[in-house]
């Protein structure tokens, strides 16, 4: 009998929260490669807030996941069948595989993971995209320097915990924003941040002027809305600003900029966006450096991980939007 791929396909495009219907289960049998492909039977599934702007219609700086198409997701795997010089089987291989069993890939964009350095979850997140995001977020679009003060929004999700502990380790004083008591001490006692506010309390302006007195120099977001039109009052002169994602607006059906914009001007600051795609040329560079912290005990990794099948991916997704995870949000497939 022929191996099964189980599937996920986006069937329509979301209004809000994603729903049930819009997603269809399919399976097919496992290809067998083509000359320079191979194929990996894929074991941990990541679970991005980007993926909700990925199934939108909309302009963005990827096309959207087409209807009818695998969702686009990044995954790590083993390579059970090749046909590519480059890879053999049983190598482990991180790429966008979709959310799927197995997929069939030609290596573009597709990185070996050395096994010996760390496990597969770490893989997913300090030492691979989440790691990558936060490391030139913070230090090239950031532009963080010792003596500055960092606040970071998300500060207990995959990339927030990453560019916090960057951060410190670069010598700056780092304030996160975080929802709830529980993930607000994380932030300190765990990502050792110098401190975290609730946003969940009121005030969070005014506290984060009792812990910024000078003004923030680097703002990291994650969330965008109204925190980041607080945080745009707080500003110290030169700041700058990292949008690296906006959580809180990605259900919207009409995503409300900052109004608090003008700060910019008041502060001579600067807010620029930022996608570690196009950093691609210095991946390996940066994950040596973030493989050494790492080593040294400097950089803590922290996921949250969900065991079921391919179909628990719509359920995990939603996750994301209910702040249930702290770090990464992985779907680690059974039986892998």
């Amino acid at each position: 009998m022929p191996q099964i791929n189980r599937q996920v396909r986006l069937a329509a495009r979301p209004s809000g929260l994603p729903r049930p219907a819009d997603w269809e289960f399919t399976s097919e049998p496992v290809p067998a490669p083509g000359p320079g492909e191979f194929v990996v039977a894929v074991s941990h599934l990541s679970i991005d807030p980007a993926m909700r702007g990925w199934m939108n219609a909309r302009a963005s700086y990827i096309p959207p996941v087409e209807i009818g198409a695998v969702m686009r997701a990044g995954g790590i795997g083993r390579v059970t069948a090749s046909e590519h010089p480059g890879f053999a089987v049983g190598d482990f291989v991180s790429g966008v595989f979709g959310v799927q069993e197995y997929a069939v890939s030609d290596g573009r964009g597709v990185m070996k993971l050395d096994m010996s350095v760390a496990d597969v979850p770490v893989y997913m997140g300090v030492l691979g995209m989440t790691g990558l995001t936060a490391y030139f977020g913070l230090l090239d679009t950031g532009k963080a320097r010792e003596g500055d003060t960092v606040v970071v929004s998300g500060a207990a999700g995959a990339v927030g915990s990453v560019a916090g502990q960057i951060a410190k380790i670069k010598g700056c004083r780092v304030i996160g924003i975080a929802g709830g008591p529980e993930k607000c001490r994380l932030v300190t006692e765990e990502f050792g941040f110098d401190a975290a506010i609730d946003y969940r309390l009121p005030h969070l302006r005014r506290t984060l002027r009792q812990l910024a007195p000078q003004g923030v120099d680097v703002y990291f977001d994650n969330v965008g809305g109204e925190i980041l039109d607080d945080v745009l009052t707080c500003l110290a002169r030169g700041a700058r600003i990292v949008i690296c994602g906006a959580i809180s607006q990605y259900n919207e059906s009409q995503v409300r900029g900052p109004a608090n914009y003008t700060m910019l001007l008041v502060a001579r600051a600067s807010m620029t966006g930022m996608l570690v795609f196009d950093y691609a040329d210095r991946y390996q560079q940066a994950m040596a450096e973030l493989a050494d912290w790492y080593r040294a005990g400097r950089l803590v990794s922290r996921e949250t991980i969900v065991r079921g099948s391919v179909e628990d991916f719509p359920e995990t997704l939603l996750k994301l939007f209910e702040g249930a995870n702290t770090g990464k949000l992985i779907l680690a497939l059974d039986g892998r």
